[in-house]
């Protein structure tokens, strides 16, 4: 017969495994609920795509999120659900991810009849842009940003590849480094023709065309952030305001905690009282 002591560590053992699967099936309750009060609200279909680190695990092991082709996966099945005429609604909030996994989720929020929106409530970098280029409209918050969609090649940037033969003579170039530069040549090709044609749709075959190599082109580093105003001079369809449920729902996707917070304030909004 096992001791108390033998009981009482085997319980404790189990609710250490226990109570952050019971913690993780609320949360996701509660982001269910919240989107489909969206959903009721806006009478559209809601898809959040958002990635931020998130405890798993009762050791509480943060992970690095970006699109990859389980969310292209999950946002095309999520499109086929929708009737072709209803509007959606997608919460982008992301550092980027997969070009391949962006540009098919792009291609199919192109091609959807309803009307698309994307809401950027932070940030919506890289391949995060590329699904706001192929969004009928772009609502941002006053604070968010997009970013440059210039192709990378392993750890370096196309267009910064594409500057060595100019820098130095053939001989002096290795052959791995003349592979790179011939991919990213193709890299920067292909993506300034995949957004120069998701902007023909709203914009002229010119003006789209210059716009495209603007943001593939390397003009910018790859985490230049295209603020509200500036997306607005570029021609891209942004509009500002945002509903508060969107704000509700990114409060159900928290950061992982560090060890000591680097942010503090009291969470109520403050009024200012007016004086009689």
């Amino acid at each position: 017969m096992p001791d108390l002591w033998t009981v009482l560590l085997v319980a404790v053992i189990l609710l250490l495994f226990a109570v952050p699967i019971v913690q993780q099936q609320a949360i996701r309750a509660r982001r269910m609920r919240t989107i489909r009060g969206l959903e009721v609200e806006r009478r559209t279909r809601v898809i959040a795509l958002i990635h931020r680190q998130e405890r798993i695990g009762f050791l509480g092991i943060p992970i690095y999120r970006y699109i990859d082709i389980n969310d292209s996966e999950e946002v095309l099945r999520a499109i086929r659900l929708t009737t072709p005429e209803m509007p959606i609604d997608l919460v982008v909030h992301t550092p980027g991810g997969l070009v391949l996994s962006s540009e098919q989720i792009a291609m199919a929020l192109r091609r959807h009849k309803g009307k698309v929106t994307v809401f950027v409530p932070h940030y919506a970098m890289s391949g995060g842009t590329l699904l706001c280029l192929a969004a009928d409209e772009v609502a941002m918050d006053e604070n968010a940003v997009l970013g440059p969609v210039d192709p990378r090649i392993g750890e370096y940037p196309a267009a910064s590849l594409l500057r060595v033969p100019h820098l130095k003579p053939p001989e002096e170039i290795d052959d791995e480094t003349f592979v790179l530069v011939d991919i990213a040549a193709k890299a920067q090709t292909q993506m300034r023709e995949f957004v120069a044609d998701l902007l023909r749709d709203r914009m002229d075959a010119g003006r789209a065309d210059r716009l495209a190599r603007l943001l593939s082109g390397g003009t910018w580093t790859h985490d230049y952030p295209i603020t509200f105003e500036q997306a607005r001079e570029l021609g891209l369809p942004v509009t500002s305001g945002m509903p508060a449920g969107i704000y509700r729902l990114m409060d159900l996707f928290p950061q992982a905690m560090p060890r000591r917070p680097s942010v503090a304030y009291v969470p109520i909004p403050y009024r200012e009282e007016k004086k009689e």
